[in-house]
């Protein structure tokens, strides 16, 4: 059982960081004048999450833009760096970066600022509580090994859930809550047999939002468990709500590819790749790679063609 959720972890440290850098956001109309506060999550901006912090969750989730992601979380950084959500977007940038030094200092930010909000908002103090000590054990499986972090990871993946379960108490239909505790749940659900996927999808499905990334979400947990319909189900209705992520294209491409539609997928690698520009390097070489591993071509061919294609961006 040990061994098993170690690997939990080790996929969760890949897929997890990534999805909360699941924390991130738009369009940059918001540099010239200023804005009132937003909420990507709830329809009333009741948790008073600020606008630049918002345009960056969309630009990464809803736009798959991380060029202006970037920028916008540089001016949340400036201006709205008491909210633990910039920190726990700013660690995940680092960890697509492979900065290390500052997945660690982030992260340790996410806990220090989400320590701070519980006594104003302490729904969302705890749920950054955890993703702060969730991203610290990451960084700690990255920078020792799996072997020798084992103890101290599963014992901070005990803090994570007490954190969980003590939001849970507060709003348990929270929408911010059951999209983080549902990606989760979700990957853990898959890599532990003793685990039932079914309550994670149910969460994302039932109180999830936005619904662009709830659906992403069940979209990734349908393709792991091996149920292909239902994935591109969830994934078609990801795409109605953001329409222009390559990302969502990407994972169409995957599904496709699952059930040997071998035109349909190269179509679908294809959209991801007109997007190239606004994705990391290494993403982008490797949604390349995977199109040409597609069509037939050898590992090695795939591999320089690849980045060729990402040098010549």
């Amino acid at each position: 059982m040990t061994f098993r959720a170690l690997n939990s972890l080790t996929h969760l440290k890949r897929v997890y960081l990534k999805s909360l850098g699941i924390l991130t956001a738009a369009t940059l109309t918001l540099l010239s004048t200023p804005a009132l506060a937003g909420d990507p999550f709830r329809a009333g901006a009741d948790h008073n999450i600020g606008p630049h912090t918002e345009a960056a969750f969309e630009a990464f989730f809803k736009q798959g833009d991380y060029v202006e992601a970037r920028a916008a979380l540089d001016l949340a950084m400036a201006s709205e760096s008491d909210d633990p959500l910039v920190h726990g977007m700013a660690a995940s940038m680092a960890y697509l970066d492979n900065d290390f030094d500052a997945v660690a200092r982030e992260a340790a930010l996410t806990k220090s600022t989400a320590k701070a909000l519980l006594e104003t908002d302490p729904l969302r103090g705890n749920i950054y509580s955890a993703v702060g000590i969730f991203m610290e054990g990451a960084h700690l499986m990255s920078t020792e090994g799996v072997a020798r972090s084992t103890p101290a990871a599963l014992a901070m993946l005990q803090q994570v859930f007490g954190h969980m379960d003590e939001a849970e108490k507060i709003d348990s239909t929270d929408p911010e809550l059951n999209l983080v505790k549902g990606f989760m749940d979700l990957m853990l659900a898959v890599n532990l047999p003793f685990s039932d996927p079914a309550d994670a999808i149910d969460r994302l499905s039932q109180y999830g939002n936005p619904s662009y990334l709830a659906y992403r979400g069940i979209a990734l947990g349908y393709r792991d468990l091996g149920q292909m319909s239902e994935a591109m189900e969830a994934v078609n209705q990801a795409l109605v709500t953001a329409p222009e992520n390559p990302e969502l294209f990407y994972l169409k491409a995957q599904l496709h590819r699952r059930q040997e539609q071998i035109d349909d997928s190269i179509a679908m690698f294809d959209k991801a790749l007109q997007y190239a520009d606004q994705l990391p390097s290494r993403l982008a070489q490797k949604i390349y790679k995977e199109k040409c591993r597609t069509e037939g071509r050898s590992h090695e061919t795939c591999g320089v063609e690849a980045a060729d294609f990402v040098n010549g961006l």
